[in-house]
């Protein structure tokens, strides 16, 4: 009997390998494999995207329809068919120097609001990095409780701040040698009713502006701060060259969402002249208003916002670009 006949171990048969295209996990040639349920997505967006069609759609295709018309109380009655215009609302409002009189207000208002609102959320911002935990916790309570404060709210506490008998503001100032202001009206010149109208828009927007920047400064990474200071930059050097470029896409949104903000106030105005802005207080908002529900001439008031609309849409176009150009150095 030879050794092989003896031994008692036994050889496992050798693993065959699968035939190709049949591979474990794998799918079978010729069979797609199932898609991921990429109209998912789409269908949970659904409510959402109809009820802003229905909400933002129709105004404004009703906006456009008006705004080439002649449209006035007899036709708001049902007493008369509308009448098509065509481009005879745009004619007069755009040949008339009242309307750009306003216009250039507006812009005038909108851009020292943003600027302002910008300054002072920054230079807080940067402050709050500097103060101890519990400091900054009892000023960002009091920002979000500020923000949250209704307009109507803030208003008449603005109002009796810059009151002409009864102001806190007069008060205070009067104290100061030299100054009197006991009886002071704020609201007897155009430029100094809006700058104190322009008071209470930037105070209702730096909190927002503030708690976003405060985030954003959180991103800067400390290293690049200590390697500015190492090379001899100051507190503006860093600033300049290592904050500021990191927080430019924050500030970029920050400043298109104030201006589109500013440039479509209305209750402020509205409700700190009595419902009643004079013309030295007409911005886009009210002049519109004005058009449409004091003279009842509808169709010239919805050119006037549709040309206003059409102004909101050159700023977001200007911010879309930004954002590409940082997207692209990024």
């Amino acid at each position: 009997m030879s050794a092989a006949d003896t031994t008692t171990a036994k050889v496992p048969p050798a693993r065959q390998s699968p035939p190709s295209g049949s591979a474990a996990g794998t799918p079978k040639a010729g069979k797609k494999p199932t898609s991921g349920g990429g109209g998912i997505p789409w269908l949970l967006l659904a409510p959402c995207l109809l009820i802003l069609l229905l909400v933002l759609g129709y105004p404004l295709v009703r906006l456009v329809s008006l705004s080439f018309q002649h449209f006035g109380q007899p036709q708001l009655w049902g007493f008369q068919e509308a009448e098509w215009a065509g481009v005879d609302n745009f004619t007069k409002i755009l040949g008339d120097g009242e309307f750009w009189a306003v216009v250039l207000r507006t812009v005038i208002f909108a851009g020292g609001a943003v600027v302002l609102t910008m300054v002072l959320g920054m230079l807080i911002a940067l402050l709050l990095q500097r103060v101890s935990g519990w400091v900054k916790a009892l000023i960002n309570i009091a920002l979000v409780a500020s923000w949250g404060m209704p307009i109507i709210v803030a208003t008449a506490i603005f109002k009796w701040l810059f009151d002409t008998d009864y102001g806190v503001l007069n008060w205070l100032l009067s104290k100061v040698p030299g100054v009197d202001m006991i009886g002071h009206n704020w609201f007897a010149s155009g430029p100094q009713g809006l700058a104190v109208i322009m008071l209470l828009v930037v105070w209702g927007a730096v909190p927002f502006v503030v708690i976003t920047l405060s985030a954003g400064l959180t991103q800067v990474p400390k290293e690049l701060e200590e390697a500015a200071r190492l090379d001899g930059a100051g507190a503006w050097g860093v600033f300049r060259f290592v904050t500021l470029p990191i927080l430019k896409p924050i500030i970029v949104m920050l400043t298109t969402l104030s201006v589109i903000w500013d440039m479509g106030v209305f209750p402020q105005v509205y409700v700190m002249r009595n419902g009643h802005p004079e013309a030295e207080f007409q911005l886009l908002t009210t002049y519109s208003f004005d058009k449409a529900f004091v003279v009842n001439d509808y169709g010239t008031g919805s050119a006037i916002a549709l040309v206003t609309v059409v102004l909101l849409l050159g700023v977001v176009a200007v911010y879309m670009r930004q954002m590409l150009k940082i997207g692209e150095v990024e």
